[in-house]
Formats: structure tokens, C-alpha cells, sequence
């Protein structure tokens, strides 16, 4: 079966692509290029209008102030306390993505409403100072042969939690922490009965929705020419914007709150 969302691996990129995923980097501050990025370089001519036309929206600091916006409003499940115990690098991979998750949330939810004929009538983005990129460094992204099989499955059931699309984005978070086993055993025990009672769910969805609105005031700062693989751009981004950045945005925030609780 072929994968309904090709990527291209950073290390295999070359010439525009290669350039523009460092400039993916440089601007987002983020050390591994999201995958939504990758998979748009596999669609003719996708890759470089889709960041031409939401760079400005990092540039004047709108998506990072939607950011800020959002979580002071954002609802969190509660969480079993999740502090101590592991490798710096599982505090690493959370900060970056609880940081590049969601300036991208807003950044490509705006990309979105755009393509959809969903811009907001009406509101200005309000534009702010960049958030400050972490200063991290990643573990290597884990593949289903890095991990031993108990952890490689328990990747794919965290990933289920709170999204139940098919086919399911595999979220990179959870690949990057299958090298700390015994946290992602505490996550697992942790989240496994909010996902269970729905208050997990709950929580992604009300965050979702909240932030669909905020997207679509942003939407009204993008100027281009509609692209000729309009269709495919946009099932494309919208199914990482609605699932796999929508869930994970609220799970890495509420992992980082039981972290320091």
C-alpha cells in the first residue's frame, strides 16, 4: 500500500527543495522541518508557492502572536504528573514541538481558510514580537526498525489518541520520544484514561475550534495567486492542520504542564 502522504527526507532534499527546507528552518526556528513541508515537496510546484504565501505570516510575527493568544485561552486536560526521570532530550523534543506545532497551527490554518474560500469577513491580524525558537537538540527520528516492537506499537497507539481519521498521520513527536522508552510507557498510563472518559478529546476539540477561528482572521493577510494543484495543496495541508497538528498541539501542552506539576 502506498503512503497517502508522501514526504521527502530532509537528508535527500536537493537544490530548491534543499533551500527552501532551510528556510523553512531559519524562519520557524526549528531544528527538523515539519512533515507537512516534506510532503508538500512531493506535489509539482507545491512546496514553493505554499511557503511564499504563508512566510510573511511568520515574518511579521502574526502567527507567533495568534500563538500567544491562544494559549492563554487554551483548554488542557488534566494530567497525572509526568515530571523527572528522563533524558534531557525528552524535554527537547517538547519544547520544540509545543513551539513549532502551534505558530504552524495558525500559519497553515490560515493557508487553509484561504484555499477554502474561508477568510474571515472582517478583524485585522494583530502582528507581534517573534517567540523565541528553543535552542535544541533533537534525537534522530525514529523508524519502526530503531525501536524495539513494544515501543514501536506503543508509538502507534499514543498516536491514536484524540484522532481517529483514516488513513492516521503518524505524528512525529511521538517518533522522536520512542527513544525514551519508560516516559512514553508513563505518557501512555497517563493519557490512556482521558482518552478513555473523552476528556481528551473534549479538549482537542474545543482548542481546534478556537483556533479555526483565529485562522481564518489571519487568512486575510495572505496575498497570492490561487495555484494551479489548489485541490491537492489543501487536502494535504488541512489533513496535518485538522488532525495532526490540531490534536498534537493540545497533547504537547498539557505534557508540558504535567512536566514541571
Amino acid at each position: 500500500m502506498s503512503d497517502p502522504f508522501p514526504a521527502v527526507a530532509e537528508a535527500e532534499a536537493t537544490g530548491e527543495t534543499a533551500a527552501l527546507f532551510a528556510d523553512i528552518r531559519a524562519t520557524v526556528g526549528v531544528r527538523v522541518v515539519n512533515l507537512v513541508w516534506r510532503h508538500l515537496a512531493t506535489l509539482d510546484g507545491a512546496l514553493p508557492w505554499a511557503w511564499g504565501a504563508v512566510k510573511p505570516l511568520y515574518l511579521l510575527g502574526v502567527a507567533d502572536t495568534a500563538a500567544v493568544r491562544f494559549r492563554e485561552e487554551m483548554i488542557l486536560p488534566k494530567l497525572s504528573t509526568l515530571a523527572g526521570g528522563e533524558p534531557a532530550s525528552v524535554d527537547a523534543v517538547l519544547a520544540s514541538y509545543d513551539h513549532s506545532n502551534t505558530i504552524n497551527l495558525f500559519a497553515l490554518g490560515a493557508l487553509v481558510a484561504w484555499l477554502r474560500g474561508q477568510t474571515a469577513a472582517q478583524g485585522t491580524p494583530e502582528q507581534g514580537p517573534r517567540l523565541p525558537a528553543p535552542d535544541v537538540i533533537l534525537p534522530k527520528l525514529a523508524s519502526q526498525a530503531d525501536v524495539s516492537p513494544d515501543t514501536w506499537q506503543r508509538v502507534l497507539r499514543l498516536n491514536h489518541f484524540g484522532d481517529r481519521p483514516q488513513p492516521l498521520i503518524l505524528a512525529s513527536m511521538y517518533r522522536h520520544l520512542a527513544h525514551a522508552p519508560a516516559f512514553l510507557q508513563r505518557l501512555e498510563t497517563v493519557l490512556a484514561p482521558l482518552q478513555a472518559d473523552g476528556s481528551l478529546d473534549r479538549a482537542i476539540s474545543a482548542n481546534r475550534a478556537a483556533a479555526v477561528d483565529r485562522a481564518r482572521v489571519l487568512a486575510r493577510a495572505i496575498s497570492a495567486e490561487r495555484p494551479a494543484l489548489t485541490d491537492k495543496i489543501e487536502i494535504g495541508v488541512s489533513a496535518f492542520v485538522d488532525h495532526a497538528i490540531g490534536k498534537m498541539v493540545t497533547i504537547c501542552r498539557a505534557i508540558r504542564v504535567a512536566r514541571t506539576s
